[in-house]
């Protein structure tokens, strides 16, 4: 996920999941790294979920598992998301932490992978070679390093609309620039709906709404793939006139009424989408299943349209995974378990938790999911990262900081620009040059 960053998620309680199985095996097709020993084991496992839909994912997968290897218990603890990494830090130091912990890819896992295992030569190849977007765990981003995490799941950033008020509204068409997304803000405006509803529910990452989901598509309709590393080196600057003129067009969204005008402040965006209240919402495939158990077959995803052409790219990421710790003592049973989510069973795990299994062949049983897939795989959408798993952490926290003010209208892009190009600057330079690290 990606998804996170250090600024993560409110404190969630620590909870232990921890039940063993007494059923029988049932024919798991995954590879098993342990050898099937029978002799008892207990694994424990961290994650910083709290109860989104990869908490529940991570609950299918545990009972599944348990269910085939009934001599295995796997302990399942809820750290809070505040201080997660600190808290991993500070138990690799004292090699007290947990077998499992659940890691960000990306730039994320370069950065604490002095206390993960390489899993090359660990989890069997044949199920390495299932998984997709291992390269984004990988040194270099290289694949053929070997990955650090085992991705749970394919992510999108992604907007979502309800299929009713853009009828009601005389909406016609999914907007795909920022043209076509000013006349539909202006229609759904008129028609009395909120275009588009901001603020920090969902994945609370902070006080204020998370600004990376806008930010990812900002860029995406400015940049190709490739020259997306060049914010990383520093040859494209956070305050060029494009970016410049980019948040610009975002921030007039506000200012032009396409907004809610408490994004800085409001907590119950979802509602306000599920209800019909609000059109349209930037959020994440962690929220699928949330927005079709509430709205049916009347939700859609779309591609947001920051772009002045038509926008051809799309967030298609694995964000988050797991990684085996270096100093566990149980290391293949852990590994065995990492090849468990890639087996039938496994798959069905995750998918039954309203994910998409980043596994070849897997398919996904909800509908909006498989819309999203569908953007890459057959409507020639080019496939991008998450921007906030590419660049530097202390940008991303930087713009944490000031880019929703920027689209409050409190601060201006250029300030705010200035801003994320100073955070660059102050890097140290083995993090800002041309290689990722």
């Amino acid at each position: 996920m990606r998804k996170l960053t250090l600024m993560a998620v409110a404190a969630a309680s620590a909870v232990v999941l921890a039940a063993c199985s007494s059923g029988g095996g049932s024919g798991s097709n995954s590879p098993s790294a342990s050898g099937g020993s029978a002799a008892p084991v207990t694994l424990t496992l961290w994650h910083n979920y709290g109860t989104e839909q990869n908490a529940t994912a991570t609950a299918n997968l545990v009972k599944a598992y348990q269910a085939e290897h009934p001599n295995v218990t796997i302990n399942v603890v809820s750290q809070p998301g505040d201080n997660y990494f600190s808290l991993l830090q500070a138990a690799a130091v004292s090699q007290s932490g947990p077998d499992l912990a659940v890691m960000w890819t990306g730039l994320f896992t370069l950065q604490y992978k002095s206390f993960l295992t390489n899993l090359k030569d660990l989890v069997p190849a044949d199920a390495l070679s299932k998984v997709q977007g291992l390269e984004w765990t990988a040194d270099g981003f290289n694949k053929d390093n070997g990955p650090y995490v085992m991705p749970l799941e394919k992510q999108f950033y992604i907007g979502f609309y309800n299929k009713a008020d853009f009828a009601k509204a005389g909406v016609s068409s999914v907007p795909t620039t920022w043209d076509e997304l000013g006349a539909a803000c202006t229609k759904l405006k008129a028609a009395g709906f909120t275009p588009m509803v901001y603020g920090n529910g969902g994945q609370a990452l902070g006080a204020e709404f998370y600004p990376w989901y806008d930010a990812s598509y900002l860029m995406i309709g400015k940049y190709s793939v490739d020259q997306w590393k060049d914010l990383y080196n520093g040859k494209i600057a956070w305050n060029s006139p494009d970016n410049i003129a980019q948040f610009t067009k975002w921030a007039n969204l506000e200012k032009s009424g396409c907004t809610n005008t408490d994004i800085l402040t409001k907590t119950n965006n979802l509602d306000d989408f599920t209800s019909g209240k609000a059109a349209m919402i930037i959020d994440g495939t962690w929220d699928t299943q949330k927005f079709t158990d509430a709205m049916k077959d009347n939700v859609a995803a779309f591609v947001p349209p920051f772009s002045d052409t038509p926008i051809k790219g799309v967030v298609e990421y694995p964000g988050d995974g797991f990684g085996i710790t270096s100093y566990s003592q149980h290391q293949k049973e852990a590994a065995d378990f990492l090849a468990f989510m890639t087996s039938d069973a496994g798959v069905k795990a995750i998918n039954d938790a309203g994910l998409i299994p980043d596994v070849d062949g897997a398919s996904t049983t909800n509908p909006v999911n498989q819309q999203m897939l569908d953007f890459a795989a057959s409507q020639g959408f080019t496939r991008y990262p998450m921007l906030d798993n590419v660049i530097q952490g202390d940008v991303v926290d930087a713009g944490n900081k000031v880019l929703p003010s920027v689209l409050a209208g409190k601060t201006s892009p250029t300030d705010g620009l200035n801003q994320l190009n100073t955070a660059w600057q102050n890097l140290s330079p083995d993090k800002r040059g041309p290689d990722y690290a």
